[in-house]
């Protein structure tokens, strides 16, 4: 029996719609695509004194300038304003060898691997400063589509304050809680396709203000930040009533001539569940890969995570490791306990490196020093991570995973980076433990 017009007329509007993004989203490809083929790495040494007190190229989400000599092509300079507009795609393509007993286990799970190709996400950003104010006030916007979800939202977004009094900045708005370096690093600027799994329980997002403070003479930093959902309620990444984060490290050692450094920092977090309860789900650092290991829902009226993470960095190695563990209380059924963390190695075989920033405290993006597209090779990177995280406690049986990944990125140029990955990991879960290969490659576009 066919359709009436009344149940066929949304679909209509819906495919409509969809054709109208696809367009809009080819529209915006085409006129970025000059900047995209032919984009160098511009960045500037800063003046002397001005390390930690400005924002430096590709160091985080949003990128400031210092001087109307520093603009690039996507960055414009108005009355009160300058303004840089950027976006960024992510796309992976994965496909899997599966040991028999791994298949039984996602057959218990209700879950099924197969092929495929999936767009990670799809952002579009703003950012500029406040040009005659007193003292440095910069702004920042940045709308995602969310390709697991499929749905458009508000990414970090707010105003940056420079506080030399409190030797820093204050963020005030949509922003990383501060958590862990590669949680609050930019997705785009990482050197695995996937953060870990242990962070998964972190929210990606949340609301508030944060202090950001660094000391250049003893190199101690620090991130403060408070978090609530009155503005996020009911959003995917809102798992959370309130939350409380700090994180405070030290480097023993700093060189930034040499681009060498040592980095040693915990993270404290105290948080409220929403609605007195939790989930915590894992995918095995595989966007296009399901939740293999799964708590389900489990009554939490407070939540605390402890971290620590050490990074070492000479020129092109780098060595890091970040371990943190988990715990939720409940006066209904205990309290419970997860772990995880990592050990990453990577290293440039072309001989460039990824710079560290006081701001924040943190790793940004690849200097790519000779575009493909100008005849040079690019930078090439090797990449050896292994993982794990511990999901049992208790009555709680949600298995546990590790996982190690070799990979190579290839940075084109600096807005394009191809990555070629090969993951080997052991789920233990169901009284059972199968073995699974990943085999997969990503495409990523970043002008920022």
């Amino acid at each position: 029996m066919g359709q009436s017009f009344e149940s066929t007329k949304p679909r209509q509007n819906i495919n409509r719609f969809k054709y109208v993004i696809a367009c809009s989203l080819t529209a915006c490809m085409l006129c970025i695509l000059p900047f995209i083929l032919f984009a160098q790495d511009t960045s500037k040494v800063l003046p002397n004194g001005t390390d930690g007190l400005v924002f430096t190229p590709h160091a985080v989400d949003t990128i400031f300038v210092n001087s109307k000599e520093d603009l690039e092509p996507n960055e414009f300079e108005g009355t009160h304003s300058t303004l840089r507009i950027g976006l960024g795609y992510i796309g992976d393509a994965t496909t899997y060898a599966q040991s028999k007993i791994f298949k039984q286990q996602m057959d218990s799970a209700n879950l099924d691997l197969t092929p495929n190709y999936k767009t990670r996400d799809f952002r579009i950003l703003g950012s500029g400063r406040f040009l005659k104010m007193k003292r440095y006030v910069a702004w920042k916007f940045a709308y995602m589509y969310d390709g697991d979800k499929k749905v458009w939202m508000m990414r970090e977004s707010g105003l940056t304050i420079g506080v030399p009094e409190l030797a820093g900045h204050i963020f005030v708005g949509r922003t990383k809680e501060g958590f862990s370096m590669v949680k609050v690093m930019n997705g785009h600027s990482g050197w695995s396709n996937e953060r870990q799994m242990a962070l998964d329980p972190i929210p990606i997002l949340a609301d508030g203000i944060k202090w950001m403070g660094y000391l250049p003479k003893s190199r101690v930093f620090w991130n403060l930040g408070y978090y609530n959902d009155f503005l996020s309620k009911g959003q995917s990444f809102s798992t959370f009533q309130w939350q409380y984060v700090a994180r405070v490290g030290w480097m023993p050692y700093y060189n930034k001539e040499k681009n060498s450094l040592l980095h040693i920092a915990a993270n404290l977090r105290y948080a409220k569940p929403l609605d007195g309860k939790f989930t915590i789900k894992s995918r095995p650092e595989s966007n296009p890969t399901p939740q293999l290991i799964n708590t389900g829902e489990f009554s939490a009226d407070k939540s605390n995570s402890l971290g620590g993470e050490i990074y070492y960095k000479n020129k092109g190695l780098m060595i890091g490791s970040e371990a943190m563990v988990h715990n939720f209380s409940s006066d209904k059924i205990g309290n419970h306990q997860f772990y995880g963390g990592n050990v990453v190695i990577s290293y440039f075989f072309t001989g460039t490196n990824r710079p560290y920033n006081t701001v924040g405290n943190i790793l940004g993006f690849t200097k790519v020093r000779s575009s493909v597209f100008k005849g040079g090779l690019g930078e090439i990177e090797g990449v050896v991570n292994f993982s794990t995280f511990k999901l049992n406690d208790g009555t709680i049986n949600g298995g546990q995973f590790w996982r190690v990944t070799p990979m190579v990125n290839w940075y084109l140029n600096k807005a394009l980076r191809w990555e070629f990955i090969y993951g080997y990991g052991v789920l233990d879960r169901y009284n059972l433990k199968g073995s699974v290969q990943f085999f997969e490659t990503r495409f990523q576009v970043t002008l920022m």
